[in-house]
């Protein structure tokens, strides 16, 4: 198994960063937003927003429920958020990096997430990412 395999992806959100930040922050925006596509709902939400603390995000599909956890890692508002994830689709403790630029009216967001047991689980991750960045945007 490789964990060498990252990826990148990239969202102008129509709001300032530190509102956008926050929103990675709240247990009631992330059940907005943590929606990899349009079939998929998040019934639980829960944060402990300081370097250490842990979150936890069970999101709901066609297949099931999903659990996603991990550990704040870095948390410098507004510009910068790092945190481990944890999914069955994920390598263990693979790490997202988020940052947070002013661009115009708005923020652009960066997340950078590395540590992927194989191209199918990066690939599929891309497209999830995306699209939580699409509701990101929808959300604030």
């Amino acid at each position: 198994m490789t964990t060498d395999l990252s990826l990148r992806v990239t969202q102008t959100v129509p709001a300032p960063p530190e509102r956008v930040f926050d929103a990675w922050l709240d247990p009631e925006m992330l059940t907005k937003f943590m929606r990899p596509g349009p079939d998929v709902g998040v019934t639980k939400a829960e944060t402990d927003p300081r370097v250490g603390g842990r979150y936890d995000i069970v999101m709901t599909a066609e297949k099931g429920e999903i659990p996603h956890w991990g550990e704040y890692r870095e948390i410098e508002r507004p510009r910068r958020l790092v945190f481990t994830w944890n999914s069955p689709h994920a390598a263990p403790d693979s790490v997202v990096t988020l940052t947070f630029e002013p661009e115009g009216a708005g923020t652009l967001v960066t997340l950078v997430h590395d540590r992927f047991p194989s191209d199918s689980s990066r690939d599929g991750h891309e497209k999830g990412w995306t699209g939580i960045l699409g509701a990101l945007a929808q959300a604030v």
